[in-house]
């Protein structure tokens, strides 16, 4: 059962490369692929690169050798890759973009023409999941722990770690939603 586990997320990774790969090598070749609308696809897809490299290699790595351990370190690098990667691609979804090419389709071309607004656009959706990923895992890696460090999985979220903390960190987490919500 771990081999089949092993082969399925080699699959999953593989057709999530290959088509991510794809997407990002068609952006840049393509002379004609350099419109505002192609330059947010090629975003969207380093993200969901990004994201499914975070826990797919780990995942696979667990179930080849038999193991479900992954260190407190690799837990912080985890959480904060993944929680930047979806936030970015979510970012980059509800951003200006998406906006305009829904309520404002007629003059999609003429708001979103130059390259330095979608690049600007783009460098805050990234600053933004930046800031926001920093947030989360300095507030959920700052806790103390008494039940230790050891999650048994390969997968580190932030509730999880939180069931390990001594302390009402569910306030201080609900906090940083509505902070983050906020801004």
């Amino acid at each position: 059962l771990q081999l089949l586990h092993f082969c399925l997320f080699l699959g999953i990774s593989l057709a999530a490369l290959l088509g991510n790969g794809l997407i990002i090598s068609a952006g840049a070749c393509g002379q004609h692929l350099h419109s505002p609308m192609f330059f947010f696809l090629l975003s969207l897809a380093l993200t969901d690169l990004g994201s499914s490299c975070t826990t797919v290699p780990k995942a696979m790595h667990n179930s080849l050798w038999g193991t479900r351990h992954i260190s407190y370190t690799a837990c912080a690098a985890q959480v904060f890759l993944f929680v930047f990667f979806v936030s970015a691609e979510l970012a980059l979804l509800t951003c200006y973009d998406h906006y305009v090419s829904i309520c404002k389709a007629l003059h999609y071309g003429t708001l979103l023409g130059s390259r330095a607004a979608c690049a600007h656009m783009a460098a805050a959706a990234w600053a933004s999941a930046f800031l926001y990923a920093l947030m989360h895992t300095a507030n959920t890696f700052s806790l103390p722990l008494c039940q230790g460090n050891a999650l048994g999985q390969f997968f580190c979220e932030i509730p999880h770690i939180l069931k390990l903390s001594c302390s009402k960190s569910d306030l201080r987490e609900l906090g940083l939603l509505a902070v983050s919500a906020g801004l």
